[in-house]
C-alpha cells in the first residue's frame, strides 16, 4: 500500500508539472508580412509628362503583422509613402476577442462595416465609394460580427476617425489611408450595421445591406451636424467568373452656417479635396480568371470596373469612372495593368479640389495608364 500511495503521488507531482509546463510554454504567435511596390503611370493630361514617356517610381512598403494568443489576437498594417502621398501612415491596426460561439469583437483601427467587402472594386484603383470615403474606410472604435451559416451581421460603434492631433479644436491630418471628412467638420459618435446572406452553391452568391449614422463635429460652430449612408449590393464568386453591383446613397449635413452646404471636405494621402455633400454611386464590376500554365504566372484575372457619381445638387456635374485591366499573378509579385479613365475626377484629370463637388460643365474624359508591380511577404 504505501508504495501504491508513492506512485500515486508522483504520478500527481509529474502530470501537474507537465500540465503547468505545457501552460507556461504557450506563447503568443506572430506573423510579419508586408509588400514592396513600384509604380508606372501615364496620364494624358500631364503634357509634359506625356513627352517623357510617363513615370515610373517607388509606390510603397508596407509591414503587416498579425498574432494570436488563446482566444485574443491582432492585426496591423503599416504603410510608408512618399513625404508628397503623405508619408507613413496605420491603414489598419486592431485587437480581438473571438469567442466560442463564431463570433469577433475588434478594438482599433478596423474596416468599417460598409458595402461590399473587402472591396467593392477589382482594380488597384478601387471605384468611386472609395474616393468618398465608403469603400475600404478604417475609423477609431469597436465592431462586433457574428457568423450563422448563412447570415453574416456586423454591427459597430466609431468613437471617430483615426485622430494623430488630439488638440481641443485641431482639424484632421490629411496623411491617411481612407478618406475621411476633414477641415472644418470631424466625424464623431458613427454607428454602422450590415447584413451579408450568402445562397447559391457553396454560398457562392451574397447580398448586402449595409447603413451607416453619425456626426459631424465642426470645430469653429462646436456645433454637431450628422450624416448617413445606405447600401444594396451583390457578390457573385464562381471558379471563374466574379460579379460585383451595389448602389449607395450618402447624405452629409455639417452644422455650419457659414459653410457652403452642398459641399464637404474631405482628405486622404496628404491632400484635401471637395465632395458634393449628398448624392448616389451605383458601380458594377465584373471578372474573370484564367488559370495558367506558364511556369512563371499562375493565373491573369481580367476585369472591368464601372462606377457613376450622381450629385443631388442639380448645377453640379455628376462624376464617372471606369477600369479595364488584368492582374497577374506569379508567385509572390502580383502586377495590375489598368486603363483608367474618368470624367470630373481628381485623380483622373487635370481639376483636383472641385472635381468631385461642384465639377466642369462639359468636361472631357481622361485616361490613365497605371501598371502597379508588387512583391508580397
Amino acid at each position: 500500500m504505501r508504495i501504491k500511495k508513492w506512485i500515486f503521488i508522483a504520478s500527481f507531482l509529474t502530470s501537474s508539472h507537465l500540465v503547468a509546463l505545457s501552460q507556461s510554454d504557450e506563447k503568443p504567435k506572430v506573423n510579419i508580412g508586408g509588400a514592396l511596390r513600384f509604380n508606372y503611370n501615364l496620364s494624358d493630361w500631364k503634357d509634359e509628362q506625356t513627352k517623357r514617356g510617363g513615370d515610373f517610381g517607388y509606390d510603397v512598403f508596407r509591414i503587416n503583422a498579425t498574432g494570436s494568443y488563446k482566444k485574443i489576437g491582432f492585426n496591423a498594417e503599416y504603410r510608408f509613402y512618399s513625404n508628397s502621398f503623405g508619408g507613413g501612415m496605420l491603414k489598419q491596426g486592431w485587437i480581438e476577442y473571438n469567442t466560442d460561439n463564431n463570433s469577433t469583437w475588434q478594438l482599433g483601427l478596423n474596416q468599417v462595416p460598409f458595402g461590399l467587402q473587402p472591396y467593392n472594386s477589382n482594380s488597384w484603383f478601387f471605384n468611386l465609394p472609395y474616393y468618398v470615403g465608403l469603400e475600404d474606410d478604417h475609423d477609431m472604435g469597436i465592431k462586433w460580427m457574428k457568423t450563422y451559416t448563412r447570415l453574416q451581421l456586423q454591427v459597430a460603434f466609431y468613437k471617430n476617425a483615426e485622430e494623430l492631433n488630439f488638440g481641443n479644436t485641431s482639424a484632421i491630418s490629411a496623411n491617411r489611408y481612407s478618406y475621411d471628412v476633414s477641415g472644418r467638420n470631424k466625424e464623431v459618435n458613427q454607428a454602422n450595421v450590415k447584413l451579408a446572406y450568402n445562397f447559391g452553391s457553396n454560398n457562392s452568391s451574397s447580398i448586402i445591406l449595409s447603413a451607416m449614422y453619425g456626426g459631424l463635429y465642426n470645430i469653429v460652430t462646436n456645433k454637431i451636424g450628422d450624416h448617413s449612408a445606405f447600401a444594396i449590393g451583390y457578390r457573385y464568386s464562381g471558379k471563374k467568373l466574379g460579379l460585383k453591383l451595389q448602389a449607395l446613397t450618402f447624405n452629409k449635413n455639417p452644422n455650419d452656417s457659414t459653410q457652403y452646404k452642398d459641399v464637404i471636405e474631405m482628405a486622404a494621402y496628404g491632400a484635401p479635396y471637395q465632395v458634393a455633400a449628398k448624392g448616389q454611386i451605383v458601380s458594377a464590376g465584373a471578372s474573370y480568371t484564367l488559370p495558367c500554365k506558364h511556369e512563371a504566372i499562375d493565373y491573369l484575372m481580367l476585369y472591368n470596373d464601372f462606377s457613376w457619381f450622381n450629385k443631388s445638387n442639380n448645377n453640379f456635374h455628376d462624376s464617372y469612372m471606369n477600369v479595364l485591366g488584368c492582374l497577374i499573378a506569379a508567385g509572390p509579385i502580383y502586377t495590375y495593368i489598368d486603363a483608367a479613365w474618368g470624367k470630373n475626377h481628381a485623380w483622373l484629370g487635370p481639376e483636383w479640389t472641385n472635381a468631385f463637388a461642384e465639377g466642369t460643365a462639359n468636361a472631357d474624359w481622361h485616361l490613365r495608364f497605371n501598371v502597379n508591380i508588387g512583391y508580397y511577404f
